[in-house]
């Protein structure tokens, strides 16, 4: 996929896929605009990344409309302007993902509201500046297998695993706000959709991997690298004409 004329934002930059996304972007000649509120992670990215120069840093809160204001204004004038995004964050608080009758009300509201509330906020500021500057831009939102079905509770017996009702909750309703955006925004030149990846490996128990797996086609788990060609292909014009859709790569976990 060749987006050498891109400048792309990827929000989550330091987390597991962000992390694959950018180094993807930046091999497919993108300009890269690598976003993270942990700044110390963001400086390990960038010791990772010292030799390139078609990627800059920014410290962002996607619950701040400030500090997205500022970051936008930052990259027009560092690239000339912003084409596309990828928010991959997973904002929580410190006592998110805990089983259904353990969760308090306030930290299942405090939850909706930093992860749904930070991608609304970002979208909508991303409409606002596309729109402003009358400017292609595409949005991808990363989403769950977990917002399109129930979860698949068996997979989790016998580890102190569990699927957060919190992350049902977010992740259906950023597939549906989404759209709701890109119907908004119909006749204009924003558009977003949503990407809901399967579950993404990282250092679960083997009986948790082999139960999951008993419900796909091959592989079970996924890579974060199973999810970027998908994502690259909905940040490029060769998918300027989907627009509002959510995109499964599960491996048919959800079949």
């Amino acid at each position: 996929m060749n987006l050498e004329s891109k400048t792309i934002a990827v929000v989550g930059a330091c987390g597991r896929i962000g992390t694959v996304l950018v180094e993807a972007l930046l091999e497919a000649g993108a300009n890269v605009v690598a976003i993270d509120r942990d700044e110390k992670a963001l400086l390990g990215l960038q010791s990772v990344h010292e030799s390139r120069r078609n990627i800059i840093y920014s410290a962002t809160d996607i619950t701040d409309v400030e500090s997205i204001s500022r970051m936008l204004t930052s990259v027009s004038q560092h690239y000339g302007g912003l084409d596309a995004a990828v928010n991959t964050a997973y904002p929580r608080n410190a006592n998110y993902g805990k089983k259904l009758f353990e969760v308090a009300y306030d930290d299942f509201c405090e939850n909706l509201s930093l992860h749904l509330g930070g991608y609304f906020l970002f979208m909508q500021q991303c409409a606002k500046y596309s729109q402003a500057n009358d400017r292609p831009f595409s949005l991808v939102n990363m989403s769950s297998i977990y917002g399109v079905m129930a979860p698949r509770f068996d997979v989790y017996e016998g580890t102190p695993m569990t699927m957060p009702v919190e992350y049902a909750a977010i992740k259906s309703a950023l597939q549906h706000v989404s759209s709701y955006v890109a119907a908004y925004m119909k006749g204009t030149q924003f558009r977003v959709n949503c990407v809901s990846p399967g579950g993404i490996l990282d250092g679960q128990n083997a009986k948790f991997l082999a139960d999951y797996k008993k419900h796909c086609n091959s592989k079970g788990m996924l890579d974060a690298d199973d999810v970027v060609p998908i994502v690259l292909f909905l940040l490029s014009d060769a998918s300027k004409y989907i627009v509002g859709q959510n995109v499964v790569v599960d491996d048919g976990f959800s079949l």
